[in-house]
């Protein structure tokens, strides 16, 4: 038993230069999506089913799916459709969020109750069920769950933006400032928010994983995206049939593709959580 606790604490304990390899990642990923269309080797939906299942050649790197299409290109392509919805999840949800948990701490009494009251009912709702709604009512296309997907998030946030509120205002220099005859307004834009954003967005990097889990689910099970745009998680739908006939690497990719980005996300918000934590106050 002694042995195995050593192992376990030993993977628990902090690894000082992970955060930065997790960190180098997730900006590969970002210029990745950005620079997607000037990367990608082929045309991501380009069929060739002489190559069908092919295995990694010097044509295609890492082989080619049952239709035949490079799955590079599409891994690829599908970076910048799977990274830039949960981007804009995030910062919808983490705008939206902090004004409203910012707005609820700082004024208190009934408008706090009545904002509380609505985020704990967004709460009761699974994200990824509102989202299959929304595609449901407005039809594909990343839209729609986006806005979904920053409606089921924005409690997280603003909660966290609440209890911080509610914490800070009670500090002398937010006294001093009300003394001075600053507005609220004025406190919470210039002095409130610049102390709350760390942890705020710490809260914001992991909502990005969740994200990232949420839409890769819709792409999978065809919705959201028109069919023909590449994600990650049409990619793992599409893979099925090849895994089954013992062509594993077009469904693999992604799924590691999806794992690694939301652990490296994971891993950077939770070193910068901690370096807030032993901030000094």
């Amino acid at each position: 038993m002694s042995a195995v606790s050593g192992v376990l604490r030993g993977l628990r304990a902090p690894r000082p230069g992970l955060h930065l390899i997790c960190l180098a990642f997730v900006v590969l990923m970002l210029i990745v999506a950005v620079a997607a269309p000037l990367l990608a080797p082929h045309d991501p939906n380009a069929t060739d089913l002489g190559a069908a299942l092919a295995g990694p050649t010097p044509e295609h790197l890492l082989g080619a799916d049952t239709a035949g299409r490079d799955t590079l290109s599409r891994l690829i392509a599908g970076t910048s459709t799977s990274l830039l919805g949960p981007v804009a999840v995030v910062v919808f949800s983490t705008v939206a969020g902090v004004a409203v948990g910012v707005a609820s701490g700082w004024l208190g009494g009934w408008p706090d109750t009545l904002l509380s009251r609505a985020a704990e009912l967004l709460l009761a709702f699974p994200a990824l069920l509102v989202a299959i709604l929304f595609v449901a009512l407005y039809g594909e296309g990343v839209t729609a769950p986006v806005i979904a997907l920053s409606l089921a998030y924005l409690p997280y946030v603003s909660r966290v933006a609440r209890n911080l509120t509610l914490s800070e205002r009670q500090r002398p220099y937010l006294a001093a400032y009300r003394v001075q005859g600053f507005s609220g307004l004025t406190i919470c834009l210039r002095h409130l928010l610049p102390n709350i954003a760390p942890v705020v967005l710490a809260q914001s990097s992991v909502n990005f994983g969740y994200a990232l889990l949420d839409l890769s689910a819709l792409s999978y099970l065809g919705l959201g995206v028109p069919p023909l745009t590449p994600t990650w998680g049409s990619m793992i739908n599409d893979g099925q049939s090849a895994l089954l006939q013992g062509h594993p690497l077009s469904a693999i990719l992604p799924c590691a593709a999806i794992v690694l980005t939301v652990v490296a996300f994971n891993v950077v918000a939770e070193h910068w959580a901690d370096r807030v934590s032993r901030r000094p106050s």
